[in-house]
């Protein structure tokens, strides 16, 4: 097995970050201005002195544009409007449970109801179900009747949910 060296340079961090001010690189630029107003193609620097003279910084927005295009904005604003929004995405997102119900296809009427009202509860809490059907010794011989319960729980819960896969 080799081992990296202390002394090798190690591989350089990719930042997602966009460029700014005096790390773009381009000759030639494409210029939005602070208020939104389309300057249009500028060379780089005519636009770092107009960023300067309003007092904000030169943000590189869409590099793979040719020219590159590039708006004069507040960068600490724009990045903690960046951070909201992605923040706010996160905190959208919905999170589904699976809750598991078991059963087995020699189940009394009660312990039926009992399970199906379980179900009902969690349907209507807004997560999914999965139903296990559990056979043992010579039950496993007789599939079928798993398959009608699993039929029955089906259709006694289809007001507050749908199977979404079946046996």
């Amino acid at each position: 097995m080799l081992n990296q060296s202390v002394n090798e340079p190690k591989e350089p961090k990719v930042t997602t970050e966009p460029r700014i001010n005096d790390r773009i690189r381009t000759p030639q630029i494409r210029l939005i201005g602070y208020t939104g107003e389309q300057v249009g193609v500028v060379d780089i620097d005519t636009a770092l002195k107009m960023a300067d003279e309003v007092g904000l910084d030169l943000v590189e927005i869409a590099p793979e544009a040719n020219p590159p295009v590039c708006k004069i904005m507040d960068f600490g604003k724009y990045k903690y409007e960046v951070a909201q929004k992605a923040r706010e995405a996160r905190q959208n997102q919905t999170h589904i449970v699976v809750k598991e119900v078991r059963l087995t296809p020699k189940i009394e009427n009660h312990d039926y109801e009992t399970k199906r009202n379980q179900v009902e509860k969690f349907l209507k809490g807004g997560d999914k179900v999965k139903v296990t059907m559990k056979f043992r010794g010579r039950e496993q011989t007789r599939p079928e009747l798993g398959y009608k319960l699993l039929q029955r729980l089906a259709e006694d819960t289809a007001a507050v949910g749908f199977v979404e896969f079946a046996p």
